[in-house]
């Protein structure tokens, strides 16, 4: 087992990453910027260390600051959480050479995600099904690009293979703008990625949002852990997650259950991930692979009784994997509100201090949140602050104890999206189930 793991993140999934240490008796080094000193994570961690100054870039951002915290506090792994670092190759590969051992997959494995035109060919040579498109970067030969587009049908969208985020992306309805579209997506992926590969895809008009959990101990042995549909968002970002998809046969999940288990074999998958899908007319389409834990993480533990984190560490200490997948029994539904700082109109950030703190509670109830009363939300990091998570042994008791713990919900002193979550939760196209991607951004006018 290992003997201690610098957490290299902060917030809600420091936190929980702490608990899972805890439980396996594993001590713990949290290391913080100089505006996070007072994070509840730091105050229980065995030991604390200050990386840098208040920006990410100075401190949760900086390899040898964390390197270096590792090597005096004699940790033995780091675990990277999600953003920051945690899907960055060369960190991984910078942890590695330095003697360490890095929570998740090999760099070599990260940076084959990272690049989407390499993830596309290596899921399909899994089998696991693909959008239809150009099945490689986009060339010079603007006549094959032409034709390529006729064949897959307009419209169509260009990705840069080095994209994330929402960021590198450009939908085309025309045969007369393919060009233009094409030569302006790789000078933006060139600015923003350093990389202008760019690839096409068909645009699925009004697909929902459903990805797959994995895990695998990257010795031969992969289980997945269900399906969970993603689709409220608002500018590609997710804002209220549910496990499991609602109104899809389980005879085609099945099928990408078992590719996604086949391709994390194949590639030699270490760790948990998470296949994102889009979903449209009772198909699966593969658009994405993120080789770190998720923040929508917690549906899936609910719906199966498996700790993803636990399992992590686990997987990171060299063990094979604990589970087979005829342990896996998936029960009831969860969904899965984040609680951001922010203004509910104009969405901007709304840090300062939380005067009065109160959440929810019950039966089936549960919040992943490391703020309190008292805490002051600084204004340089993501606004996200709590998650609401609720279980029931259908969707609807689930929803029902959802609308109940937003009600109790109390937080004072900034503004937060819960009003936003309130109406969601009681609106009644998502109370049907199966909304799909635009949906929220309709509802917003956006």
């Amino acid at each position: 087992m290992l003997e201690k793991v610098l957490i290299a993140n902060r917030g809600e999934i420091a936190l929980r990453i702490l608990r899972a240490c805890k439980e396996l008796d594993i001590k713990t080094v949290a290391v913080h910027s100089k505006a996070d000193a007072e994070l509840k994570h730091v105050r229980l961690a065995d030991e604390s260390i200050c990386i840098g100054p208040n920006p990410s870039s100075e401190s949760y951002l900086n390899i040898p600051a964390l390197i270096s915290a590792m090597e005096v506090t004699d940790a033995v792994a780091v675990h990277p959480g999600y953003g920051f670092l945690a899907e960055n190759a060369h960190f991984a590969e910078q942890v590695e050479r330095s003697g360490f051992i890095f929570i998740g997959p090999t760099a070599e494995v990260i940076r084959m995600m990272g690049d989407k035109v390499q993830a596309i060919d290596a899921m399909r040579k899994a089998g696991v099904p693909t959008v239809p498109g150009s099945n490689g970067p986009i060339t010079d030969d603007n006549k094959r690009t032409l034709q390529l587009a006729k064949d897959i049908g307009y419209p169509v969208i260009i990705k840069a293979a080095a994209g994330g985020g929402g960021r590198g992306m450009r939908v085309v309805h025309s045969e007369a703008h393919l060009l233009k579209a094409i030569n302006i997506t790789k000078s933006e992926a060139k600015a923003a990625f350093g990389n202008d590969t760019v690839y096409m895809e068909k645009f699925l008009e009004n697909p929902r949002h459903v990805e797959v959990q994995v895990l695998s101990d990257g010795k031969g042995n992969a289980i997945h852990l269900g399906d969970r549909d993603c689709s409220l968002q608002r500018r590609h970002q997710k804002v209220l997650e549910e496990a499991p998809a609602p109104g899809i046969p389980d005879e085609v999940k099945q099928g990408v259950f078992d590719a996604c288990v086949k391709a994390c074999i194949d590639i030699g998958y270490r760790g948990a991930g998470t296949f994102e899908f889009l979903y449209e007319n009772g198909g699966f389409y593969f658009i994405e692979m993120n080789t770190r834990i998720q923040v929508e993480h917690p549906v899936s533990e609910m719906i199966s009784g498996v700790d993803i984190v636990r399992e992590q560490l686990l997987i990171a200490s060299g063990q094979p994997l604990s589970l087979k997948q005829e342990d896996i029994i998936f029960r009831g539904h969860a969904f899965e509100c984040r609680i951001n700082a922010e203004d509910p109109q104009t969405f901007m950030p709304s840090p300062g201090t939380i005067t009065t703190y109160h959440p929810p509670g019950g039966i089936g109830v549960r919040v992943d949140s490391h703020i309190y009363s008292g805490y002051r939300v600084p204004p340089y990091y993501d606004s996200l602050i709590a998650k609401v998570i609720t279980y029931g042994m259908d969707r609807t008791a689930a929803l029902t104890r959802m609308r109940n713990a937003l009600d109790e919900l109390s937080i004072i002193g900034i503004k937060t999206n819960s009003d936003l979550q309130r109406d969601l939760v009681t609106d009644a196209g998502f109370q049907r189930g199966g909304v799909n991607i635009h949906y929220l951004e309709k509802k917003l006018g956006l």
